[in-house]
């Protein structure tokens, strides 16, 4: 079949966007990691699905792919390029709209300056909801927050355990250009500890309301950029004292803006999405 797509990005987190309101979609992992694949499909970080809603009192549903063909709950930087294509695509006329996730209903709002803002939600804290097995572990009290042993690399590491609807293990280090990222991220991303993997997000703490990350995605290696990442560095940071909101996030691909007023409050992700190309490509459809 052809399949047409758009190519977006958030920050340097580049996505393919497909739209199955208006052409019909039932593609197999294989072939989702084809279209991801940047040498023999199109190339993406994560696949963006637009589909019709299943509750009425939202406006659209969102599905995501990684680019190891693995569907997964959120996607910060995602949501931001999907209200860019919902709206350029004239498939809504609001600026902003409520939409259905694996994790549950997200609120991204066009602003007037262009950029996207995303109601993330209220960060998941309890070990055991991130999915974090904390089992015989004794954790370190930092400010609010519980900070969790991990044996990684013949070494000690200390981590938050947060999900912003996918889970995330946030770590402070002296400077992220000279971290072994590539080494220690997929050691932390199938670590035991994390039952359904884990985003791994390494910090630099630059001033109380600005840092520098990196994140190794869970399904996807390190990307130029990871929006719940981004929210979960900035919450690990407010709750240990470090960070002040709003946090400017400076990653390799771009920056982002992180709000959140405290405990049981939502996560607020502001931010651009921007558009590359449009294409068509040939796949064969899944029987």
């Amino acid at each position: 079949m052809k399949l047409k797509f758009t190519k977006m990005h958030g920050a340097g987190n580049d996505f393919v966007v497909i739209d199955a309101i208006n052409q019909h979609i039932n593609f197999t992992p294989a072939q989702w990691r084809l279209i991801a694949d940047r040498r023999f499909g199109i190339g993406a970080d994560q696949i963006l699905v637009v589909e019709r809603p299943e509750s009425q009192d939202v406006d659209f549903r969102y599905r995501i792919y990684n680019a190891d063909g693995g569907e997964v709950e959120q996607c910060g930087n995602g949501s931001r390029a999907f209200v860019q294509f919902v709206i350029e695509k004239g498939l809504t006329s609001k600026s902003s709209i409520r939409v259905e996730t694996m994790s549950g209903i997200i609120e991204p709002r066009m602003g007037d300056d262009g950029n996207i803002t995303v109601n993330m939600g209220a960060p998941i804290l309890a070990a055991a909801q991130v999915p974090f097995n904390a089992e015989g572990l004794e954790s370190r009290a930092e400010g609010n927050d519980s900070l969790w042993p991990l044996d990684i690399n013949g070494k000690q590491v200390w981590i938050s355990a947060v999900s912003m609807g996918n889970p995330h293990a946030v770590q402070v280090v002296a400077d992220v250009d000279d971290f072994p990222v590539a080494l220690d991220g997929p050691l932390i991303e199938h670590h035991p500890r994390f039952p359904r993997r884990v985003n791994a997000g390494f910090m630099e703490i630059v001033t109380r309301q600005h840092i520098r990350l990196r994140v190794f995605e869970r399904g996807a290696g390190e990307t130029l950029a990871c929006g719940t990442g981004a929210c979960a560095a900035a919450v690990a940071g407010i709750r240990r004292g470090l960070l002040d909101s709003p946090v400017r996030v400076s990653m390799r691909g771009g920056e982002l803006s992180i709000a959140w007023a405290g405990e049981g409050q939502p996560v607020f992700l502001s931010g651009p999405a921007v558009t590359v190309f449009e294409g068509e490509i040939n796949l064969t459809e899944t029987p």
